[in-house]
């Protein structure tokens, strides 16, 4: 019986008859709807006499005898009489229970027709009955499904012949397979459902009205052969990686390796998200919500194994699955490459904001470039950054699902004709070159939820593969230079655009992005509208950072020249359409083009901003009057330079219904800096939406000791949802025996990242120092320089010091990472300083233990995942007022690491919800910033700074010549970023870390109240206000199964 106790793959009893009959076992892992199978161990080829141990009465049975008993054991009894012809009466004379069965050997002449008419329709009862018949050793020939057009009754037909072709003509074996359909779909209707799959009621009614039966029964056999979703119990997983092995990857099963076995996992848990994004899309479908489209050039991702089992709640089946085949799923994650799909904050934003998109099962897709190469990939040859290309797709991607069958035209280049029909004019723009862009779905699914999202990439792709004809006169290169052509805009991310060349591919890629997004957005808009009146309340689109915003012009044309809409009505949509976020308060990245190249490469979207300018000016000076300074200052076109260009940040501000900041002081500085002008004539537009990053990759994925103490402590696990719950822990800060948890948990942490930092780096350091660490994009308004110019003036006191004295010091692990963009030479001689002062550190003697400085290359986000858990101290060290936000600083705070730094971006709101005291601050404000800059030539640095700039000028760590631009850049009258301003406060309050990482329960207890009061930082509650205030957007959660 079902739920008795046994091995897995194992028989359990036996029963034997005599020689002369077969041998029937009871096999417990083969169980079908409710019922375990009996398969005779040999059987006659046709037909064979069947006995109980007590009753010698014979029955027929087909070929390939395999009979059926219930879960219960006088159940069992009863069917085993049954088929032995010791059936209760009223099965033998046909009692059909709850469906009518009819078996017809005469109205056709090939086939004997099995009727099973007026059935519930239960999910599965199309694979029960398949099912049944095969292993009654019956062909399937054909079979009809034809649902009621209430969808509450099924009636199927199977045209079916036995194992040699020919009809079933005996009446008793008529009689046996009768009797032995009407147990098992007794046993299927009476048993509690699966979990069944939406069968698209509004496709079943629309073929209904508008088909004949043939296409209802169509509709019907294709629900009812996937109306159950993919069993995730140990062996429904084994054996669908093992299928993935044979039939996908076409691998030997029984000889897989790692990788393989990796990727076959990978193919197996991506059916389980296919299902679900297609029943959520289904249901986006049928109710037709307002969507939102989150427009971005980068999507950091990371691994997606480990954060699909997690999210999908089927983590401890595969681990189990994968270790009974001999595989661990530890292995198995590292196996995967980290996607390269971004570089830095901006896209790990968007990434955590799919997931809380999902999670808060709200309509949403993101857009973005299916990168071939990512950005590069990072390594260090003698402390210097040598970029490379990631080579992430070599083997393939089993997460995304390509769609060739969605392609969009994407042009550039040529030329504008004009044509005037009834006074009308009518613009055609004729691209001197076409590319196709072809989307890749990455499914994203939500925690706790049976939503699953969708990130659509785009490939690039010429717009004809090969050319033949000149391949055929000999110009082999011109044969495939279209080719490398439209494949070039999707290989890189950020192509260095200190060329003109960079530029132009930089700008090619930006519309090939948001030309085919918007073409798919229409698309899907007008599969349910016939005109573009409901657009702006069926379409939210949101522009993350300037990047997309040539996606302005470009709607224009679309709803203009592809549409035949007028300007008036086409501003109208566009306006409420877009919504943009700001993701900086530098000035100089603010993203601008030079208008020739405009011009050039999209000539139509040129003449389609000059004409949106024109309008705006004209109501700038309906406002300002002849105030032209300040209309210059606010127009799109800037004039003021020696080159025109186009200020896409304002070309994004005039066009969007609304802009944000994403932290409370970054939002409230650029309503005095960057966009003052704007801010002053249209305040309602200006709002703030505070990053946060997924609590679930996070914490809860990444730090998975952490928890389960966080969980044990609170009592349940529902703040991986409501992360304000951590609010909970404040209480058992003091605790002593929660203390003692918690740090025993952070030294694993640290013994992890202590072994990871060996591999990565050779280096051997001691997990019982304080970590202090910096990962983060390398620019100088980050101030990694500040931080490596403190590790030598540390290195420098111990050096200073007496053996007692070297004994009260606190040992110190000091991490940096992080890529230099390919043409920022400052940012990488800064990489190369950090490297030459770790070589120096960790190779002397006398300094041991107490001081080890390490670059981590590469850094990405599988990195981070173990980076993150291990720290202490985490540096967000900014100049004020340059941080827009920062989201790493939110990702260490989580997990109880204390932050020393500005108060700069999120550290300002980190601060206020956990405690300035639960941090160390230090450092100019950001009102004293420009008042500070303005003082600098008088400013007089202190001696410690002056004396460690000297030092490294001087050739003490080599590079002397090398590292001259660097110390120039701090020293003097320079120092944009004030270094020598804020050294001496810098150095006091790491003074006061080491004080305070010696007062053990005191450091413990500030870490717990880090994560205390980090709720606010989730991206869950960051979506809910961008849903709620920006998109007007509502929750959109498909039926749970």
């Amino acid at each position: 019986p079902q739920g008795a106790h046994h091995t897995p793959r194992t028989v359990r009893a036996a029963h034997t008859r005599d020689e002369a009959l077969d041998r029937i076992v009871i096999a417990p892992a083969h169980v079908r709807g409710g019922w375990t199978m009996l398969r005779s161990a040999t059987i006659a080829p046709r037909v064979r006499s069947c006995a109980s141990a007590t009753t010698r009465s014979r029955a027929r049975i087909p070929s390939r005898d395999v009979r059926y008993v219930c879960a219960s054991a006088r159940g069992a009894i009863r069917a085993v009489r049954a088929v032995a012809g010791d059936a209760p009466a009223s099965a033998r004379e046909g009692d059909d229970y709850f469906a009518t069965i009819e078996i017809d050997t005469s109205s056709d002449d090939a086939y004997t027709i099995i009727s099973i008419r007026d059935a519930p329709n239960k999910p599965g009862t199309l694979r029960v009955i398949s099912t049944a018949l095969a292993d009654l050793g019956l062909n399937i020939e054909k079979a009809v499904v034809d649902a009621s057009d209430s969808g509450l009754k099924v009636s199927d037909c199977f045209y079916v012949t036995d194992a040699d072709g020919g009809k079933v003509m005996d009446a008793a074996d008529v009689e046996n397979i009768k009797i032995c359909l009407t147990m098992i779909l007794k046993a299927h209707f009476s048993h509690g459902s699966d979990f069944a799959r939406p069968d698209g009621q509004d496709d079943r009614r629309s073929v209904a009205q508008g088909g004949g039966d043939e296409e209802r029964r169509q509709h019907s056999l294709l629900y009812s052969l996937m109306d159950r979703y993919l069993k995730n119990d140990v062996m429904s997983v084994q054996e669908s990686i093992v299928n993935h092995v044979e039939y996908t990857m076409a691998r030997n099963r029984y000889q897989f390796d790692d990788f393989e076995a990796y990727q076959a996992a990978s193919f197996s848990v991506r059916d389980r998200l296919i299902e679900s994004w297609n029943d959520t899309q289904q249901h986006f479908r049928d109710k037709s919500p307002k969507r939102v489209y989150y427009l971005s050039m980068e999507f950091l991702m990371g691994r997606s194994l480990l954060n699909s089992l997690h999210n999908l709640d089927i983590k401890s089946n595969y681990s189990e699955a994968l270790q009974q085949l001999g595989y661990k799923l530890e292995i198995l994650v590292e196996k995967e490459r980290d996607a390269a799909l971004g570089n830095g904050g901006l896209g790990r934003l968007a990434s955590c904001f799919l997931d809380s998109m999902a999670t808060e099962d709200l309509p949403a897709w993101g857009y973005g470039i299916r990168y071939q190469y990512g950005m590069f990939q990072q390594t260090l040859h003698d402390g210097f950054q040598h970029e490379h290309p990631d080579y992430w797709l070599n083997f393939g991607n089993p997460w995304e699902i390509e769609r060739p069958y969605i392609t969009y035209p994407v042009g550039f280049y040529g030329g504008v004709t004009i044509t005037e029909s009834n006074g009308v004019k009518k613009f055609d723009w004729v691209p001197g070159e076409r590319i196709s862009a072809v989307a890749y779905d990455n499914p994203i699914p939500g925690w706790n939820t049976p939503n699953t999202i969708n990130l659509r990439l785009w490939s690039a792709k010429p717009s004809s593969e090969f050319d033949l004809e000149s391949f055929n006169t000999g110009d082999y290169v011109q044969a495939i230079l279209s080719k490398q052509r439209a494949e070039t805009i999707s290989s890189v991310l950020y192509p260095d655009d200190r060329t003109y060349q960079g530029k132009e591919l930089r700008l090619k890629q930006q519309y090939f992005m948001v030309s085919a997004t918007l073409q798919d957005v229409i698309r899907r808009y007008l599969v349910n509208h016939t005109s573009f009146d409901e657009f702006p309340n069926q379409v939210a689109l949101q522009l993350n950072d300037t990047h997309p915003t040539i996606g302005v012009p470009e709607l224009m044309r679309l709803l203009m020249d592809e549409h035949g809409l007028g300007w008036t009505k086409s501003w109208d949509i566009t306006s409420k359409v877009f919504s943009f976020t700001n993701h900086t308060v530098l000035p100089e990245a603010l993203e601008k083009w030079p208008i020739a190249l405009v011009e050039k490469v999209l000539p139509r979207h040129m003449q389609i901003i000059y004409d949106i300018n024109w309008r705006f000016v004209q109501e700038l000076r309906g406002v300002l009057g002849d105030d032209y300074i300040r209309i210059g200052r606010m127009s799109i076109i800037e004039e003021s330079t020696g080159e025109k260009m186009v200020r896409m940040a304002h070309l994004a501000m005039v066009a969007s219904h609304t802009v944000n900041g994403v932290a409370a002081i970054h939002s409230e500085l650029i309503k005095t800096t960057i966009f003052k002008d704007f801010y002053e004539l249209m305040p309602e537009k200006f709002q703030n939406k505070t990053n946060g990053v997924t609590q679930r990759r996070w914490l809860a994925f990444c730090n998975p000791k952490l928890r389960d103490l966080i969980s044990k402590t609170l009592g349940d696990d529902v703040w991986i949802r409501e992360l304000d719950m951590l609010k909970g822990l404040e209480k058992y800060a003091d605790d002593v025996e929660f203390q003692s948890e918690w740090r025993a948990i952070k030294h694993a942490n640290k013994e992890r990242l202590a072994e990871f930092i060996q591999q990565k780096t050779g280096t051997v350091v001691n997990p019982n120092a304080l970590f202090d660490i910096q990962v983060k994009r390398i620019h100088e308004y980050k101030r990694q320089l500040l931080n490596v110019l403190s590790i030598v003036h540390r290195y420098n006191a111990i050096k200073a010091a007496t053996p007692k004295e070297r004994e009260s010091m606190v040992p110190r692990v000091c991490v940096i990472g992080g890529k230099a963009a390919p043409g920022y030479d400052m940012a990488k001689r800064i990489i190369k300083l950090v490297c030459s002062v770790g070589d120096k550190v960790n190779n002397d003697p006398d300094v041991g233990d107490l001081l080890k400085l390490v670059f981590i290359p590469d850094y990405n986000v599988s990195s981070a995942e173990i980076i993150v858990p291990g720290s202490e101290l985490s540096q967000h060290i900014s100049t004020a007022g340059t941080e827009a936000s920062g989201t790493s600083n939110m990702k260490f705070a989580m997990n109880g690491c204390l932050i020393i730094g500005t108060m700069d971006g999120a550290n300002v709101e980190i601060a206020e919800e956990i405690g300035k005291e639960n941090m160390f601050i230090f450092g100019a404000s950001a009102t004293e910033v420009p008042i500070l800059r303005a003082e600098r030539s008088r400013f007089k640095t202190p001696p410690e700074f002056d004396a460690v700039v000297t030092q490294i000028r001087s050739g003490a760590f080599g590079w002397a010549e090398y590292f001259a631009p660097v110390c120039d850049a701090v020293h003097g009258g320079a120092d944009y970023y004030l270094l020598a301003n804020d050294f001496a406060d810098y150095l006091r309050a790491q003074q006061l870390v080491d004080a305070t990482y010696q007062d053990e329960a005191k450091w413990t207890k500030m870490s717990i109240l880090s994560t205390a009061g980090s709720g606010k930082f989730s991206s869950d509650r960051t979506i809910r206000e961008y849903a709620k205030e920006i998109w007007g957007i509502e929750p959109c959660r498909r039926p749970s199964p």
